[in-house]
């Protein structure tokens, strides 16, 4: 108990995983992002590797999209998907969904969870304290 733990704030949204929902996961990834003053960089890089992986679903069921920030680090888990959906080799614009996230985002991770895959990110903030190089 000796060990000092800053309280980071979880945010954890429910949404059908259709097309005309995922708006509404950019908003909130915008606004925990304003509110952790993140670059407009780091966040157009996480709302690409969002946007890839939301792409893989276009259903009525439900996915859900955690974010949450640690020392520096912005958390992103989304799931559940077909395992299957994440093997692929490529999506159908042609794009590899490992090589858009390797670009995007410092790190990703797949896991599975009662059958179902999940998947999380994980990006580094442009510190705004003097950062330097």
């Amino acid at each position: 108990a000796g060990r000092r733990h800053v309280t980071t704030e979880e945010i954890r949204l429910v949404i059908p995983a259709e097309e005309d929902f995922r708006p509404i996961a950019h908003l909130v990834t915008g606004g925990l992002a304003m509110r952790l003053d993140v670059t407009y960089d780091d966040l157009d890089d996480l709302q690409v590797g969002i946007e890839a992986v939301l792409a893989l679903r276009d259903d009525m069921g439900e996915l859900v999209l955690t974010l949450s920030a640690d020392d520096g680090v912005l958390l992103v888990s989304l799931g559940p998907f077909p395992p299957e959906a994440l093997h692929k080799g490529g999506t159908e614009g042609g794009l590899d969904l490992d090589r858009v996230l390797d670009t995007v985002c410092d790190t990703h991770e797949i896991s599975e969870r009662d059958g179902a895959a999940w998947v999380a990110l994980t990006k580094r903030m442009a510190s705004t304290a003097g950062a330097s190089g």
